[in-house]
């Protein structure tokens, strides 16, 4: 199992601490680091100053959003930092919800997730290519545009800059059942948000037909520390956030994710509490059990007995949202 460092999107502002970190999990022997991207930073800026300042481990986005951009925008960006990173670039890519996508995009969130994600991952892998002018005549994605509005004079075109790999990795984040098997299906791997290796009967069934090679990298907190309790608080406020808040009372991936892993009325409560401005109480009404099975959380012996139960599934990558080097370094320390 190989480690990635997970950074996560900013808050605020850019955290001081990013370059740092991807040089000490480059040096630690980390095989990838991660940017994101919500409603604030974007995922392919920060990734290309990390670049300019690593040499080795490769550059993921977890996850580029779909709906920032068009999947030629998408492919020139991954294109133009893979040249300049030497080959690094792991492209991630995610639908993300109605409520971002058109919230925040102004854009119509797809009636047919399904068929909007094959479309732009199609459109991708043409770019990436390079055999023809790219061509689409798809429900959501048309190349050259073909649409009623249109001038009728587009034209197919194919990238000016010869891509460095035609077979640059895609991994999707995906949540619901349907959407993970597509995933084996037109993807190279697989970024889940939420793992529970106590739990793999949850997407058995849409991993059954993964391909040889395919890659399940999902995201977990590590916090090496002595209070189990304290270190799973800032996994309990990420849970209280993106259950009860990314997404509508009547819409939410996230909490119907949490509704499959087995709790259901719990998740449901943190969406009310949270909708009902009770934000507080939306995290503490997250199960400790909940955030523990799907962290790395507590001494070092913890860890290292919890770290086991990962290896044995069939993640190929965990992605570490860790907070501080002691963390990174004894994870590392752990797998080696």
């Amino acid at each position: 199992m190989r480690l990635g460092l997970a950074l996560g999107y900013w808050g605020r502002g850019p955290s001081p601490d990013h370059v740092p970190l991807a040089q000490e999990a480059e040096r630690l022997g980390y095989h990838s680091v991660w940017t994101a991207e919500s409603w604030g930073s974007d995922a392919f800026t920060p990734l290309t100053w990390i670049a300019a300042r690593t040499s080795t481990i490769r550059l993921g986005t977890a996850v580029a959003q779909m709906a920032a951009r068009s999947p030629t925008t998408t492919a020139m960006h991954a294109l133009t930092l893979d040249h300049l990173s030497g080959g690094r670039v792991m492209l991630g890519l995610g639908l993300s919800g109605p409520q971002v996508v058109e919230g925040w995009y102004g854009r119509p969130f797809p009636k047919s997730p399904l068929t909007a994600t094959r479309e732009y991952v199609d459109v991708v892998r043409q770019v990436l290519r390079r055999e023809a002018p790219v061509e689409v005549n798809g429900s959501f994605h048309s190349h050259p545009y073909q649409g009623p509005d249109g001038s009728g004079l587009g034209k197919a075109l194919k990238p000016i800059t010869h891509p460095l790999r035609a077979d640059l990795p895609i991994l999707l984040g995906a949540e619901g059942p349907k959407n993970v098997a597509q995933t084996t299906r037109i993807a190279d791997g697989w970024l889940p948000l939420y793992w529970s290796p106590n739990r793999p009967e949850v997407y058995a069934d849409s991993l059954a037909e993964a391909p040889a090679g395919f890659l399940v990298a999902p995201m977990a907190q590590v916090r090496v520390c002595d209070d189990v309790a304290e270190g799973l608080l800032p996994v309990k406020t990420m849970l209280g956030f993106y259950i009860g808040g990314m997404g509508h009372a009547a819409r939410n991936f996230h909490a119907d994710l949490m509704a499959r892993m087995g709790y259901e009325d719990e998740a449901r409560r943190i969406q009310r509490l949270f909708l009902e401005g009770r934000r507080e109480e939306a995290v503490l009404a997250v199960p400790d059990a909940f955030a523990d099975e799907i962290s790395l959380v507590g001494p070092r012996e913890r860890i290292a007995e919890r770290l086991e139960s990962w290896r044995k599934g069939p993640v190929t990558d965990l992605l570490a949202l860790a907070p501080d080097r002691r963390s990174l370094r004894v994870l590392a320390e752990l797998n080696a």
